[in-house]
């Protein structure tokens, strides 16, 4: 076994690396401040081929492999989650979606404006009546001629505003349950389409979220995904594979708050010497090190796992709820050696303690992932 990143690997890494810290890293704070979505960014990641990762060359993808896209989302969450978020979800929610799941006319219809980073694209499946519970849904659509008729809201979206292209999920039959769920695309600008309030978020707040309505929507039925009462398994598969994504992202998150831990504990001095000499603050960053290296393998598996056509399920839920919860833990060790200074905005570590919450919570809460893990384990032995 190679632990070693290939040649290709490390290129992609210092490309999105350099880009994160000289480009996204100096500005974190204005664009944190503002909660304002920063599209001057986003337009760059577009022209270096970061938003469109995976998808192949025919549709203005890069044809990069997943193990790629964990380490340019890692990277750039390094600098800033909020755009490593927007990276994560424009590429592994609704551009996948579509890639993976719609037929050809649709794929060329929609993949390389979202590809090349011409159009953001956004993922309609959580309400405010069903989160976890993602079957539970209120959202209906019912077929009317030449068009499928959406009622209903979506809640807390990524890209939700500044997305043009959107995958939404409703009900089209509501007796069979979750297989009476489709998906649709979505265009800004259909009739009763519209946006509703941008969230004021506690973290990530350069990362675009708001409420999605349709009033009578009017969505062609040609952008059904798939067919009727698939909708919610296609569902189930994305979020799989945007188990890595996150975990990359909280690796980033991550790795940050032991970057500045240990930048911060060799320059400031307590009782006639630093920080770093003292044993419990060692201890603290010996432990965060083993804990950050632990959840990059877990995420670097289950995407070469995927890369390979292996099943990846486990080792992402797996990958996902470790990273995030060490995630949490290494931003609040960080706090705890910044001190009074880890609690102010000049210095970075608020941002990652702020930020980091979400890991937690988004693509399946930490509850979630112990449950499908456990299902896992049930039906491996």
């Amino acid at each position: 076994m190679d632990f070693k990143l290939s040649e290709s690997n490390l290129e992609i890494q210092k490309l999105a690396r350099d880009f994160a810290q000289n480009r996204i890293a100096p500005v974190v704070m204005k664009y944190d401040e503002t909660s304002e979505f920063p599209w001057e960014i986003a337009k760059e990641l577009g022209e270096m081929g970061f938003m469109g990762i995976m998808f192949p060359e025919e549709y203005e993808g890069s044809n990069l492999s997943i193990l790629d896209y964990a380490i340019i989302v890692e990277e750039i969450s390094r600098a800033d989650s909020s755009v490593g978020l927007t990276v994560a979800s424009h590429n592994g929610l609704c551009t996948n979606h579509i890639y993976t799941f719609s037929n050809e006319e649709l794929k060329k219809k929609y993949i390389p404006d979202l590809a090349s980073g011409r159009k953001l694209g956004a993922w309609g499946l959580t309400e405010n009546v069903s989160g976890s519970d993602a079957a539970g849904m209120a959202t209906t659509a019912v077929k009317e001629g030449d068009y499928y008729i959406l009622n209903g809201s979506k809640n807390f979206i990524t890209q939700g505003g500044v997305g043009e292209t959107a995958v939404v999920t409703a009900i089209t039959d509501k007796s069979k349950g979750a297989k009476g769920i489709s998906a649709f695309i979505v265009e800004k600008g259909f009739e009763g389409f519209s946006v509703g309030k941008k969230e004021n978020k506690l973290g990530m707040r350069a990362s675009d979220t708001c409420e999605l309505i349709f009033d009578n929507c009017k969505v062609p039925a040609a952008n059904l995904i798939g067919k009727e009462g698939e909708g919610f398994k296609q569902c189930m598969q994305i979020l799989d594979g945007g188990r890595i994504s996150i975990a990359a992202l909280s690796v980033g998150i991550a790795q940050a708050a032991l970057d500045h831990s240990i930048k911060y504990a060799k320059q400031r001095k307590q009782f006639g010497k630093s920080l770093s000499e003292f044993q419990g603050i060692q201890f603290k960053i010996a432990e965060m090190t083993t804990e950050v290296e632990a959840a990059r393998l877990l995420t670097y598996k289950a995407a070469i796992l995927r890369d390979e056509g292996k099943d990846f399920k486990f080792a992402a839920s797996l990958a996902k709820y470790y990273a995030s919860e060490i995630a949490c833990k290494a931003t609040n060790e960080a706090v705890q050696i910044h001190g009074g200074y880890g609690f102010i905005k000049e210095f970075p570590v608020e941002k990652l303690y702020r930020d980091v919450k979400l890991t937690t919570i988004g693509e399946g809460t930490s509850e979630v992932q112990k449950m499908i893990m456990a299902r896992n384990l049930v039906e491996m032995y």
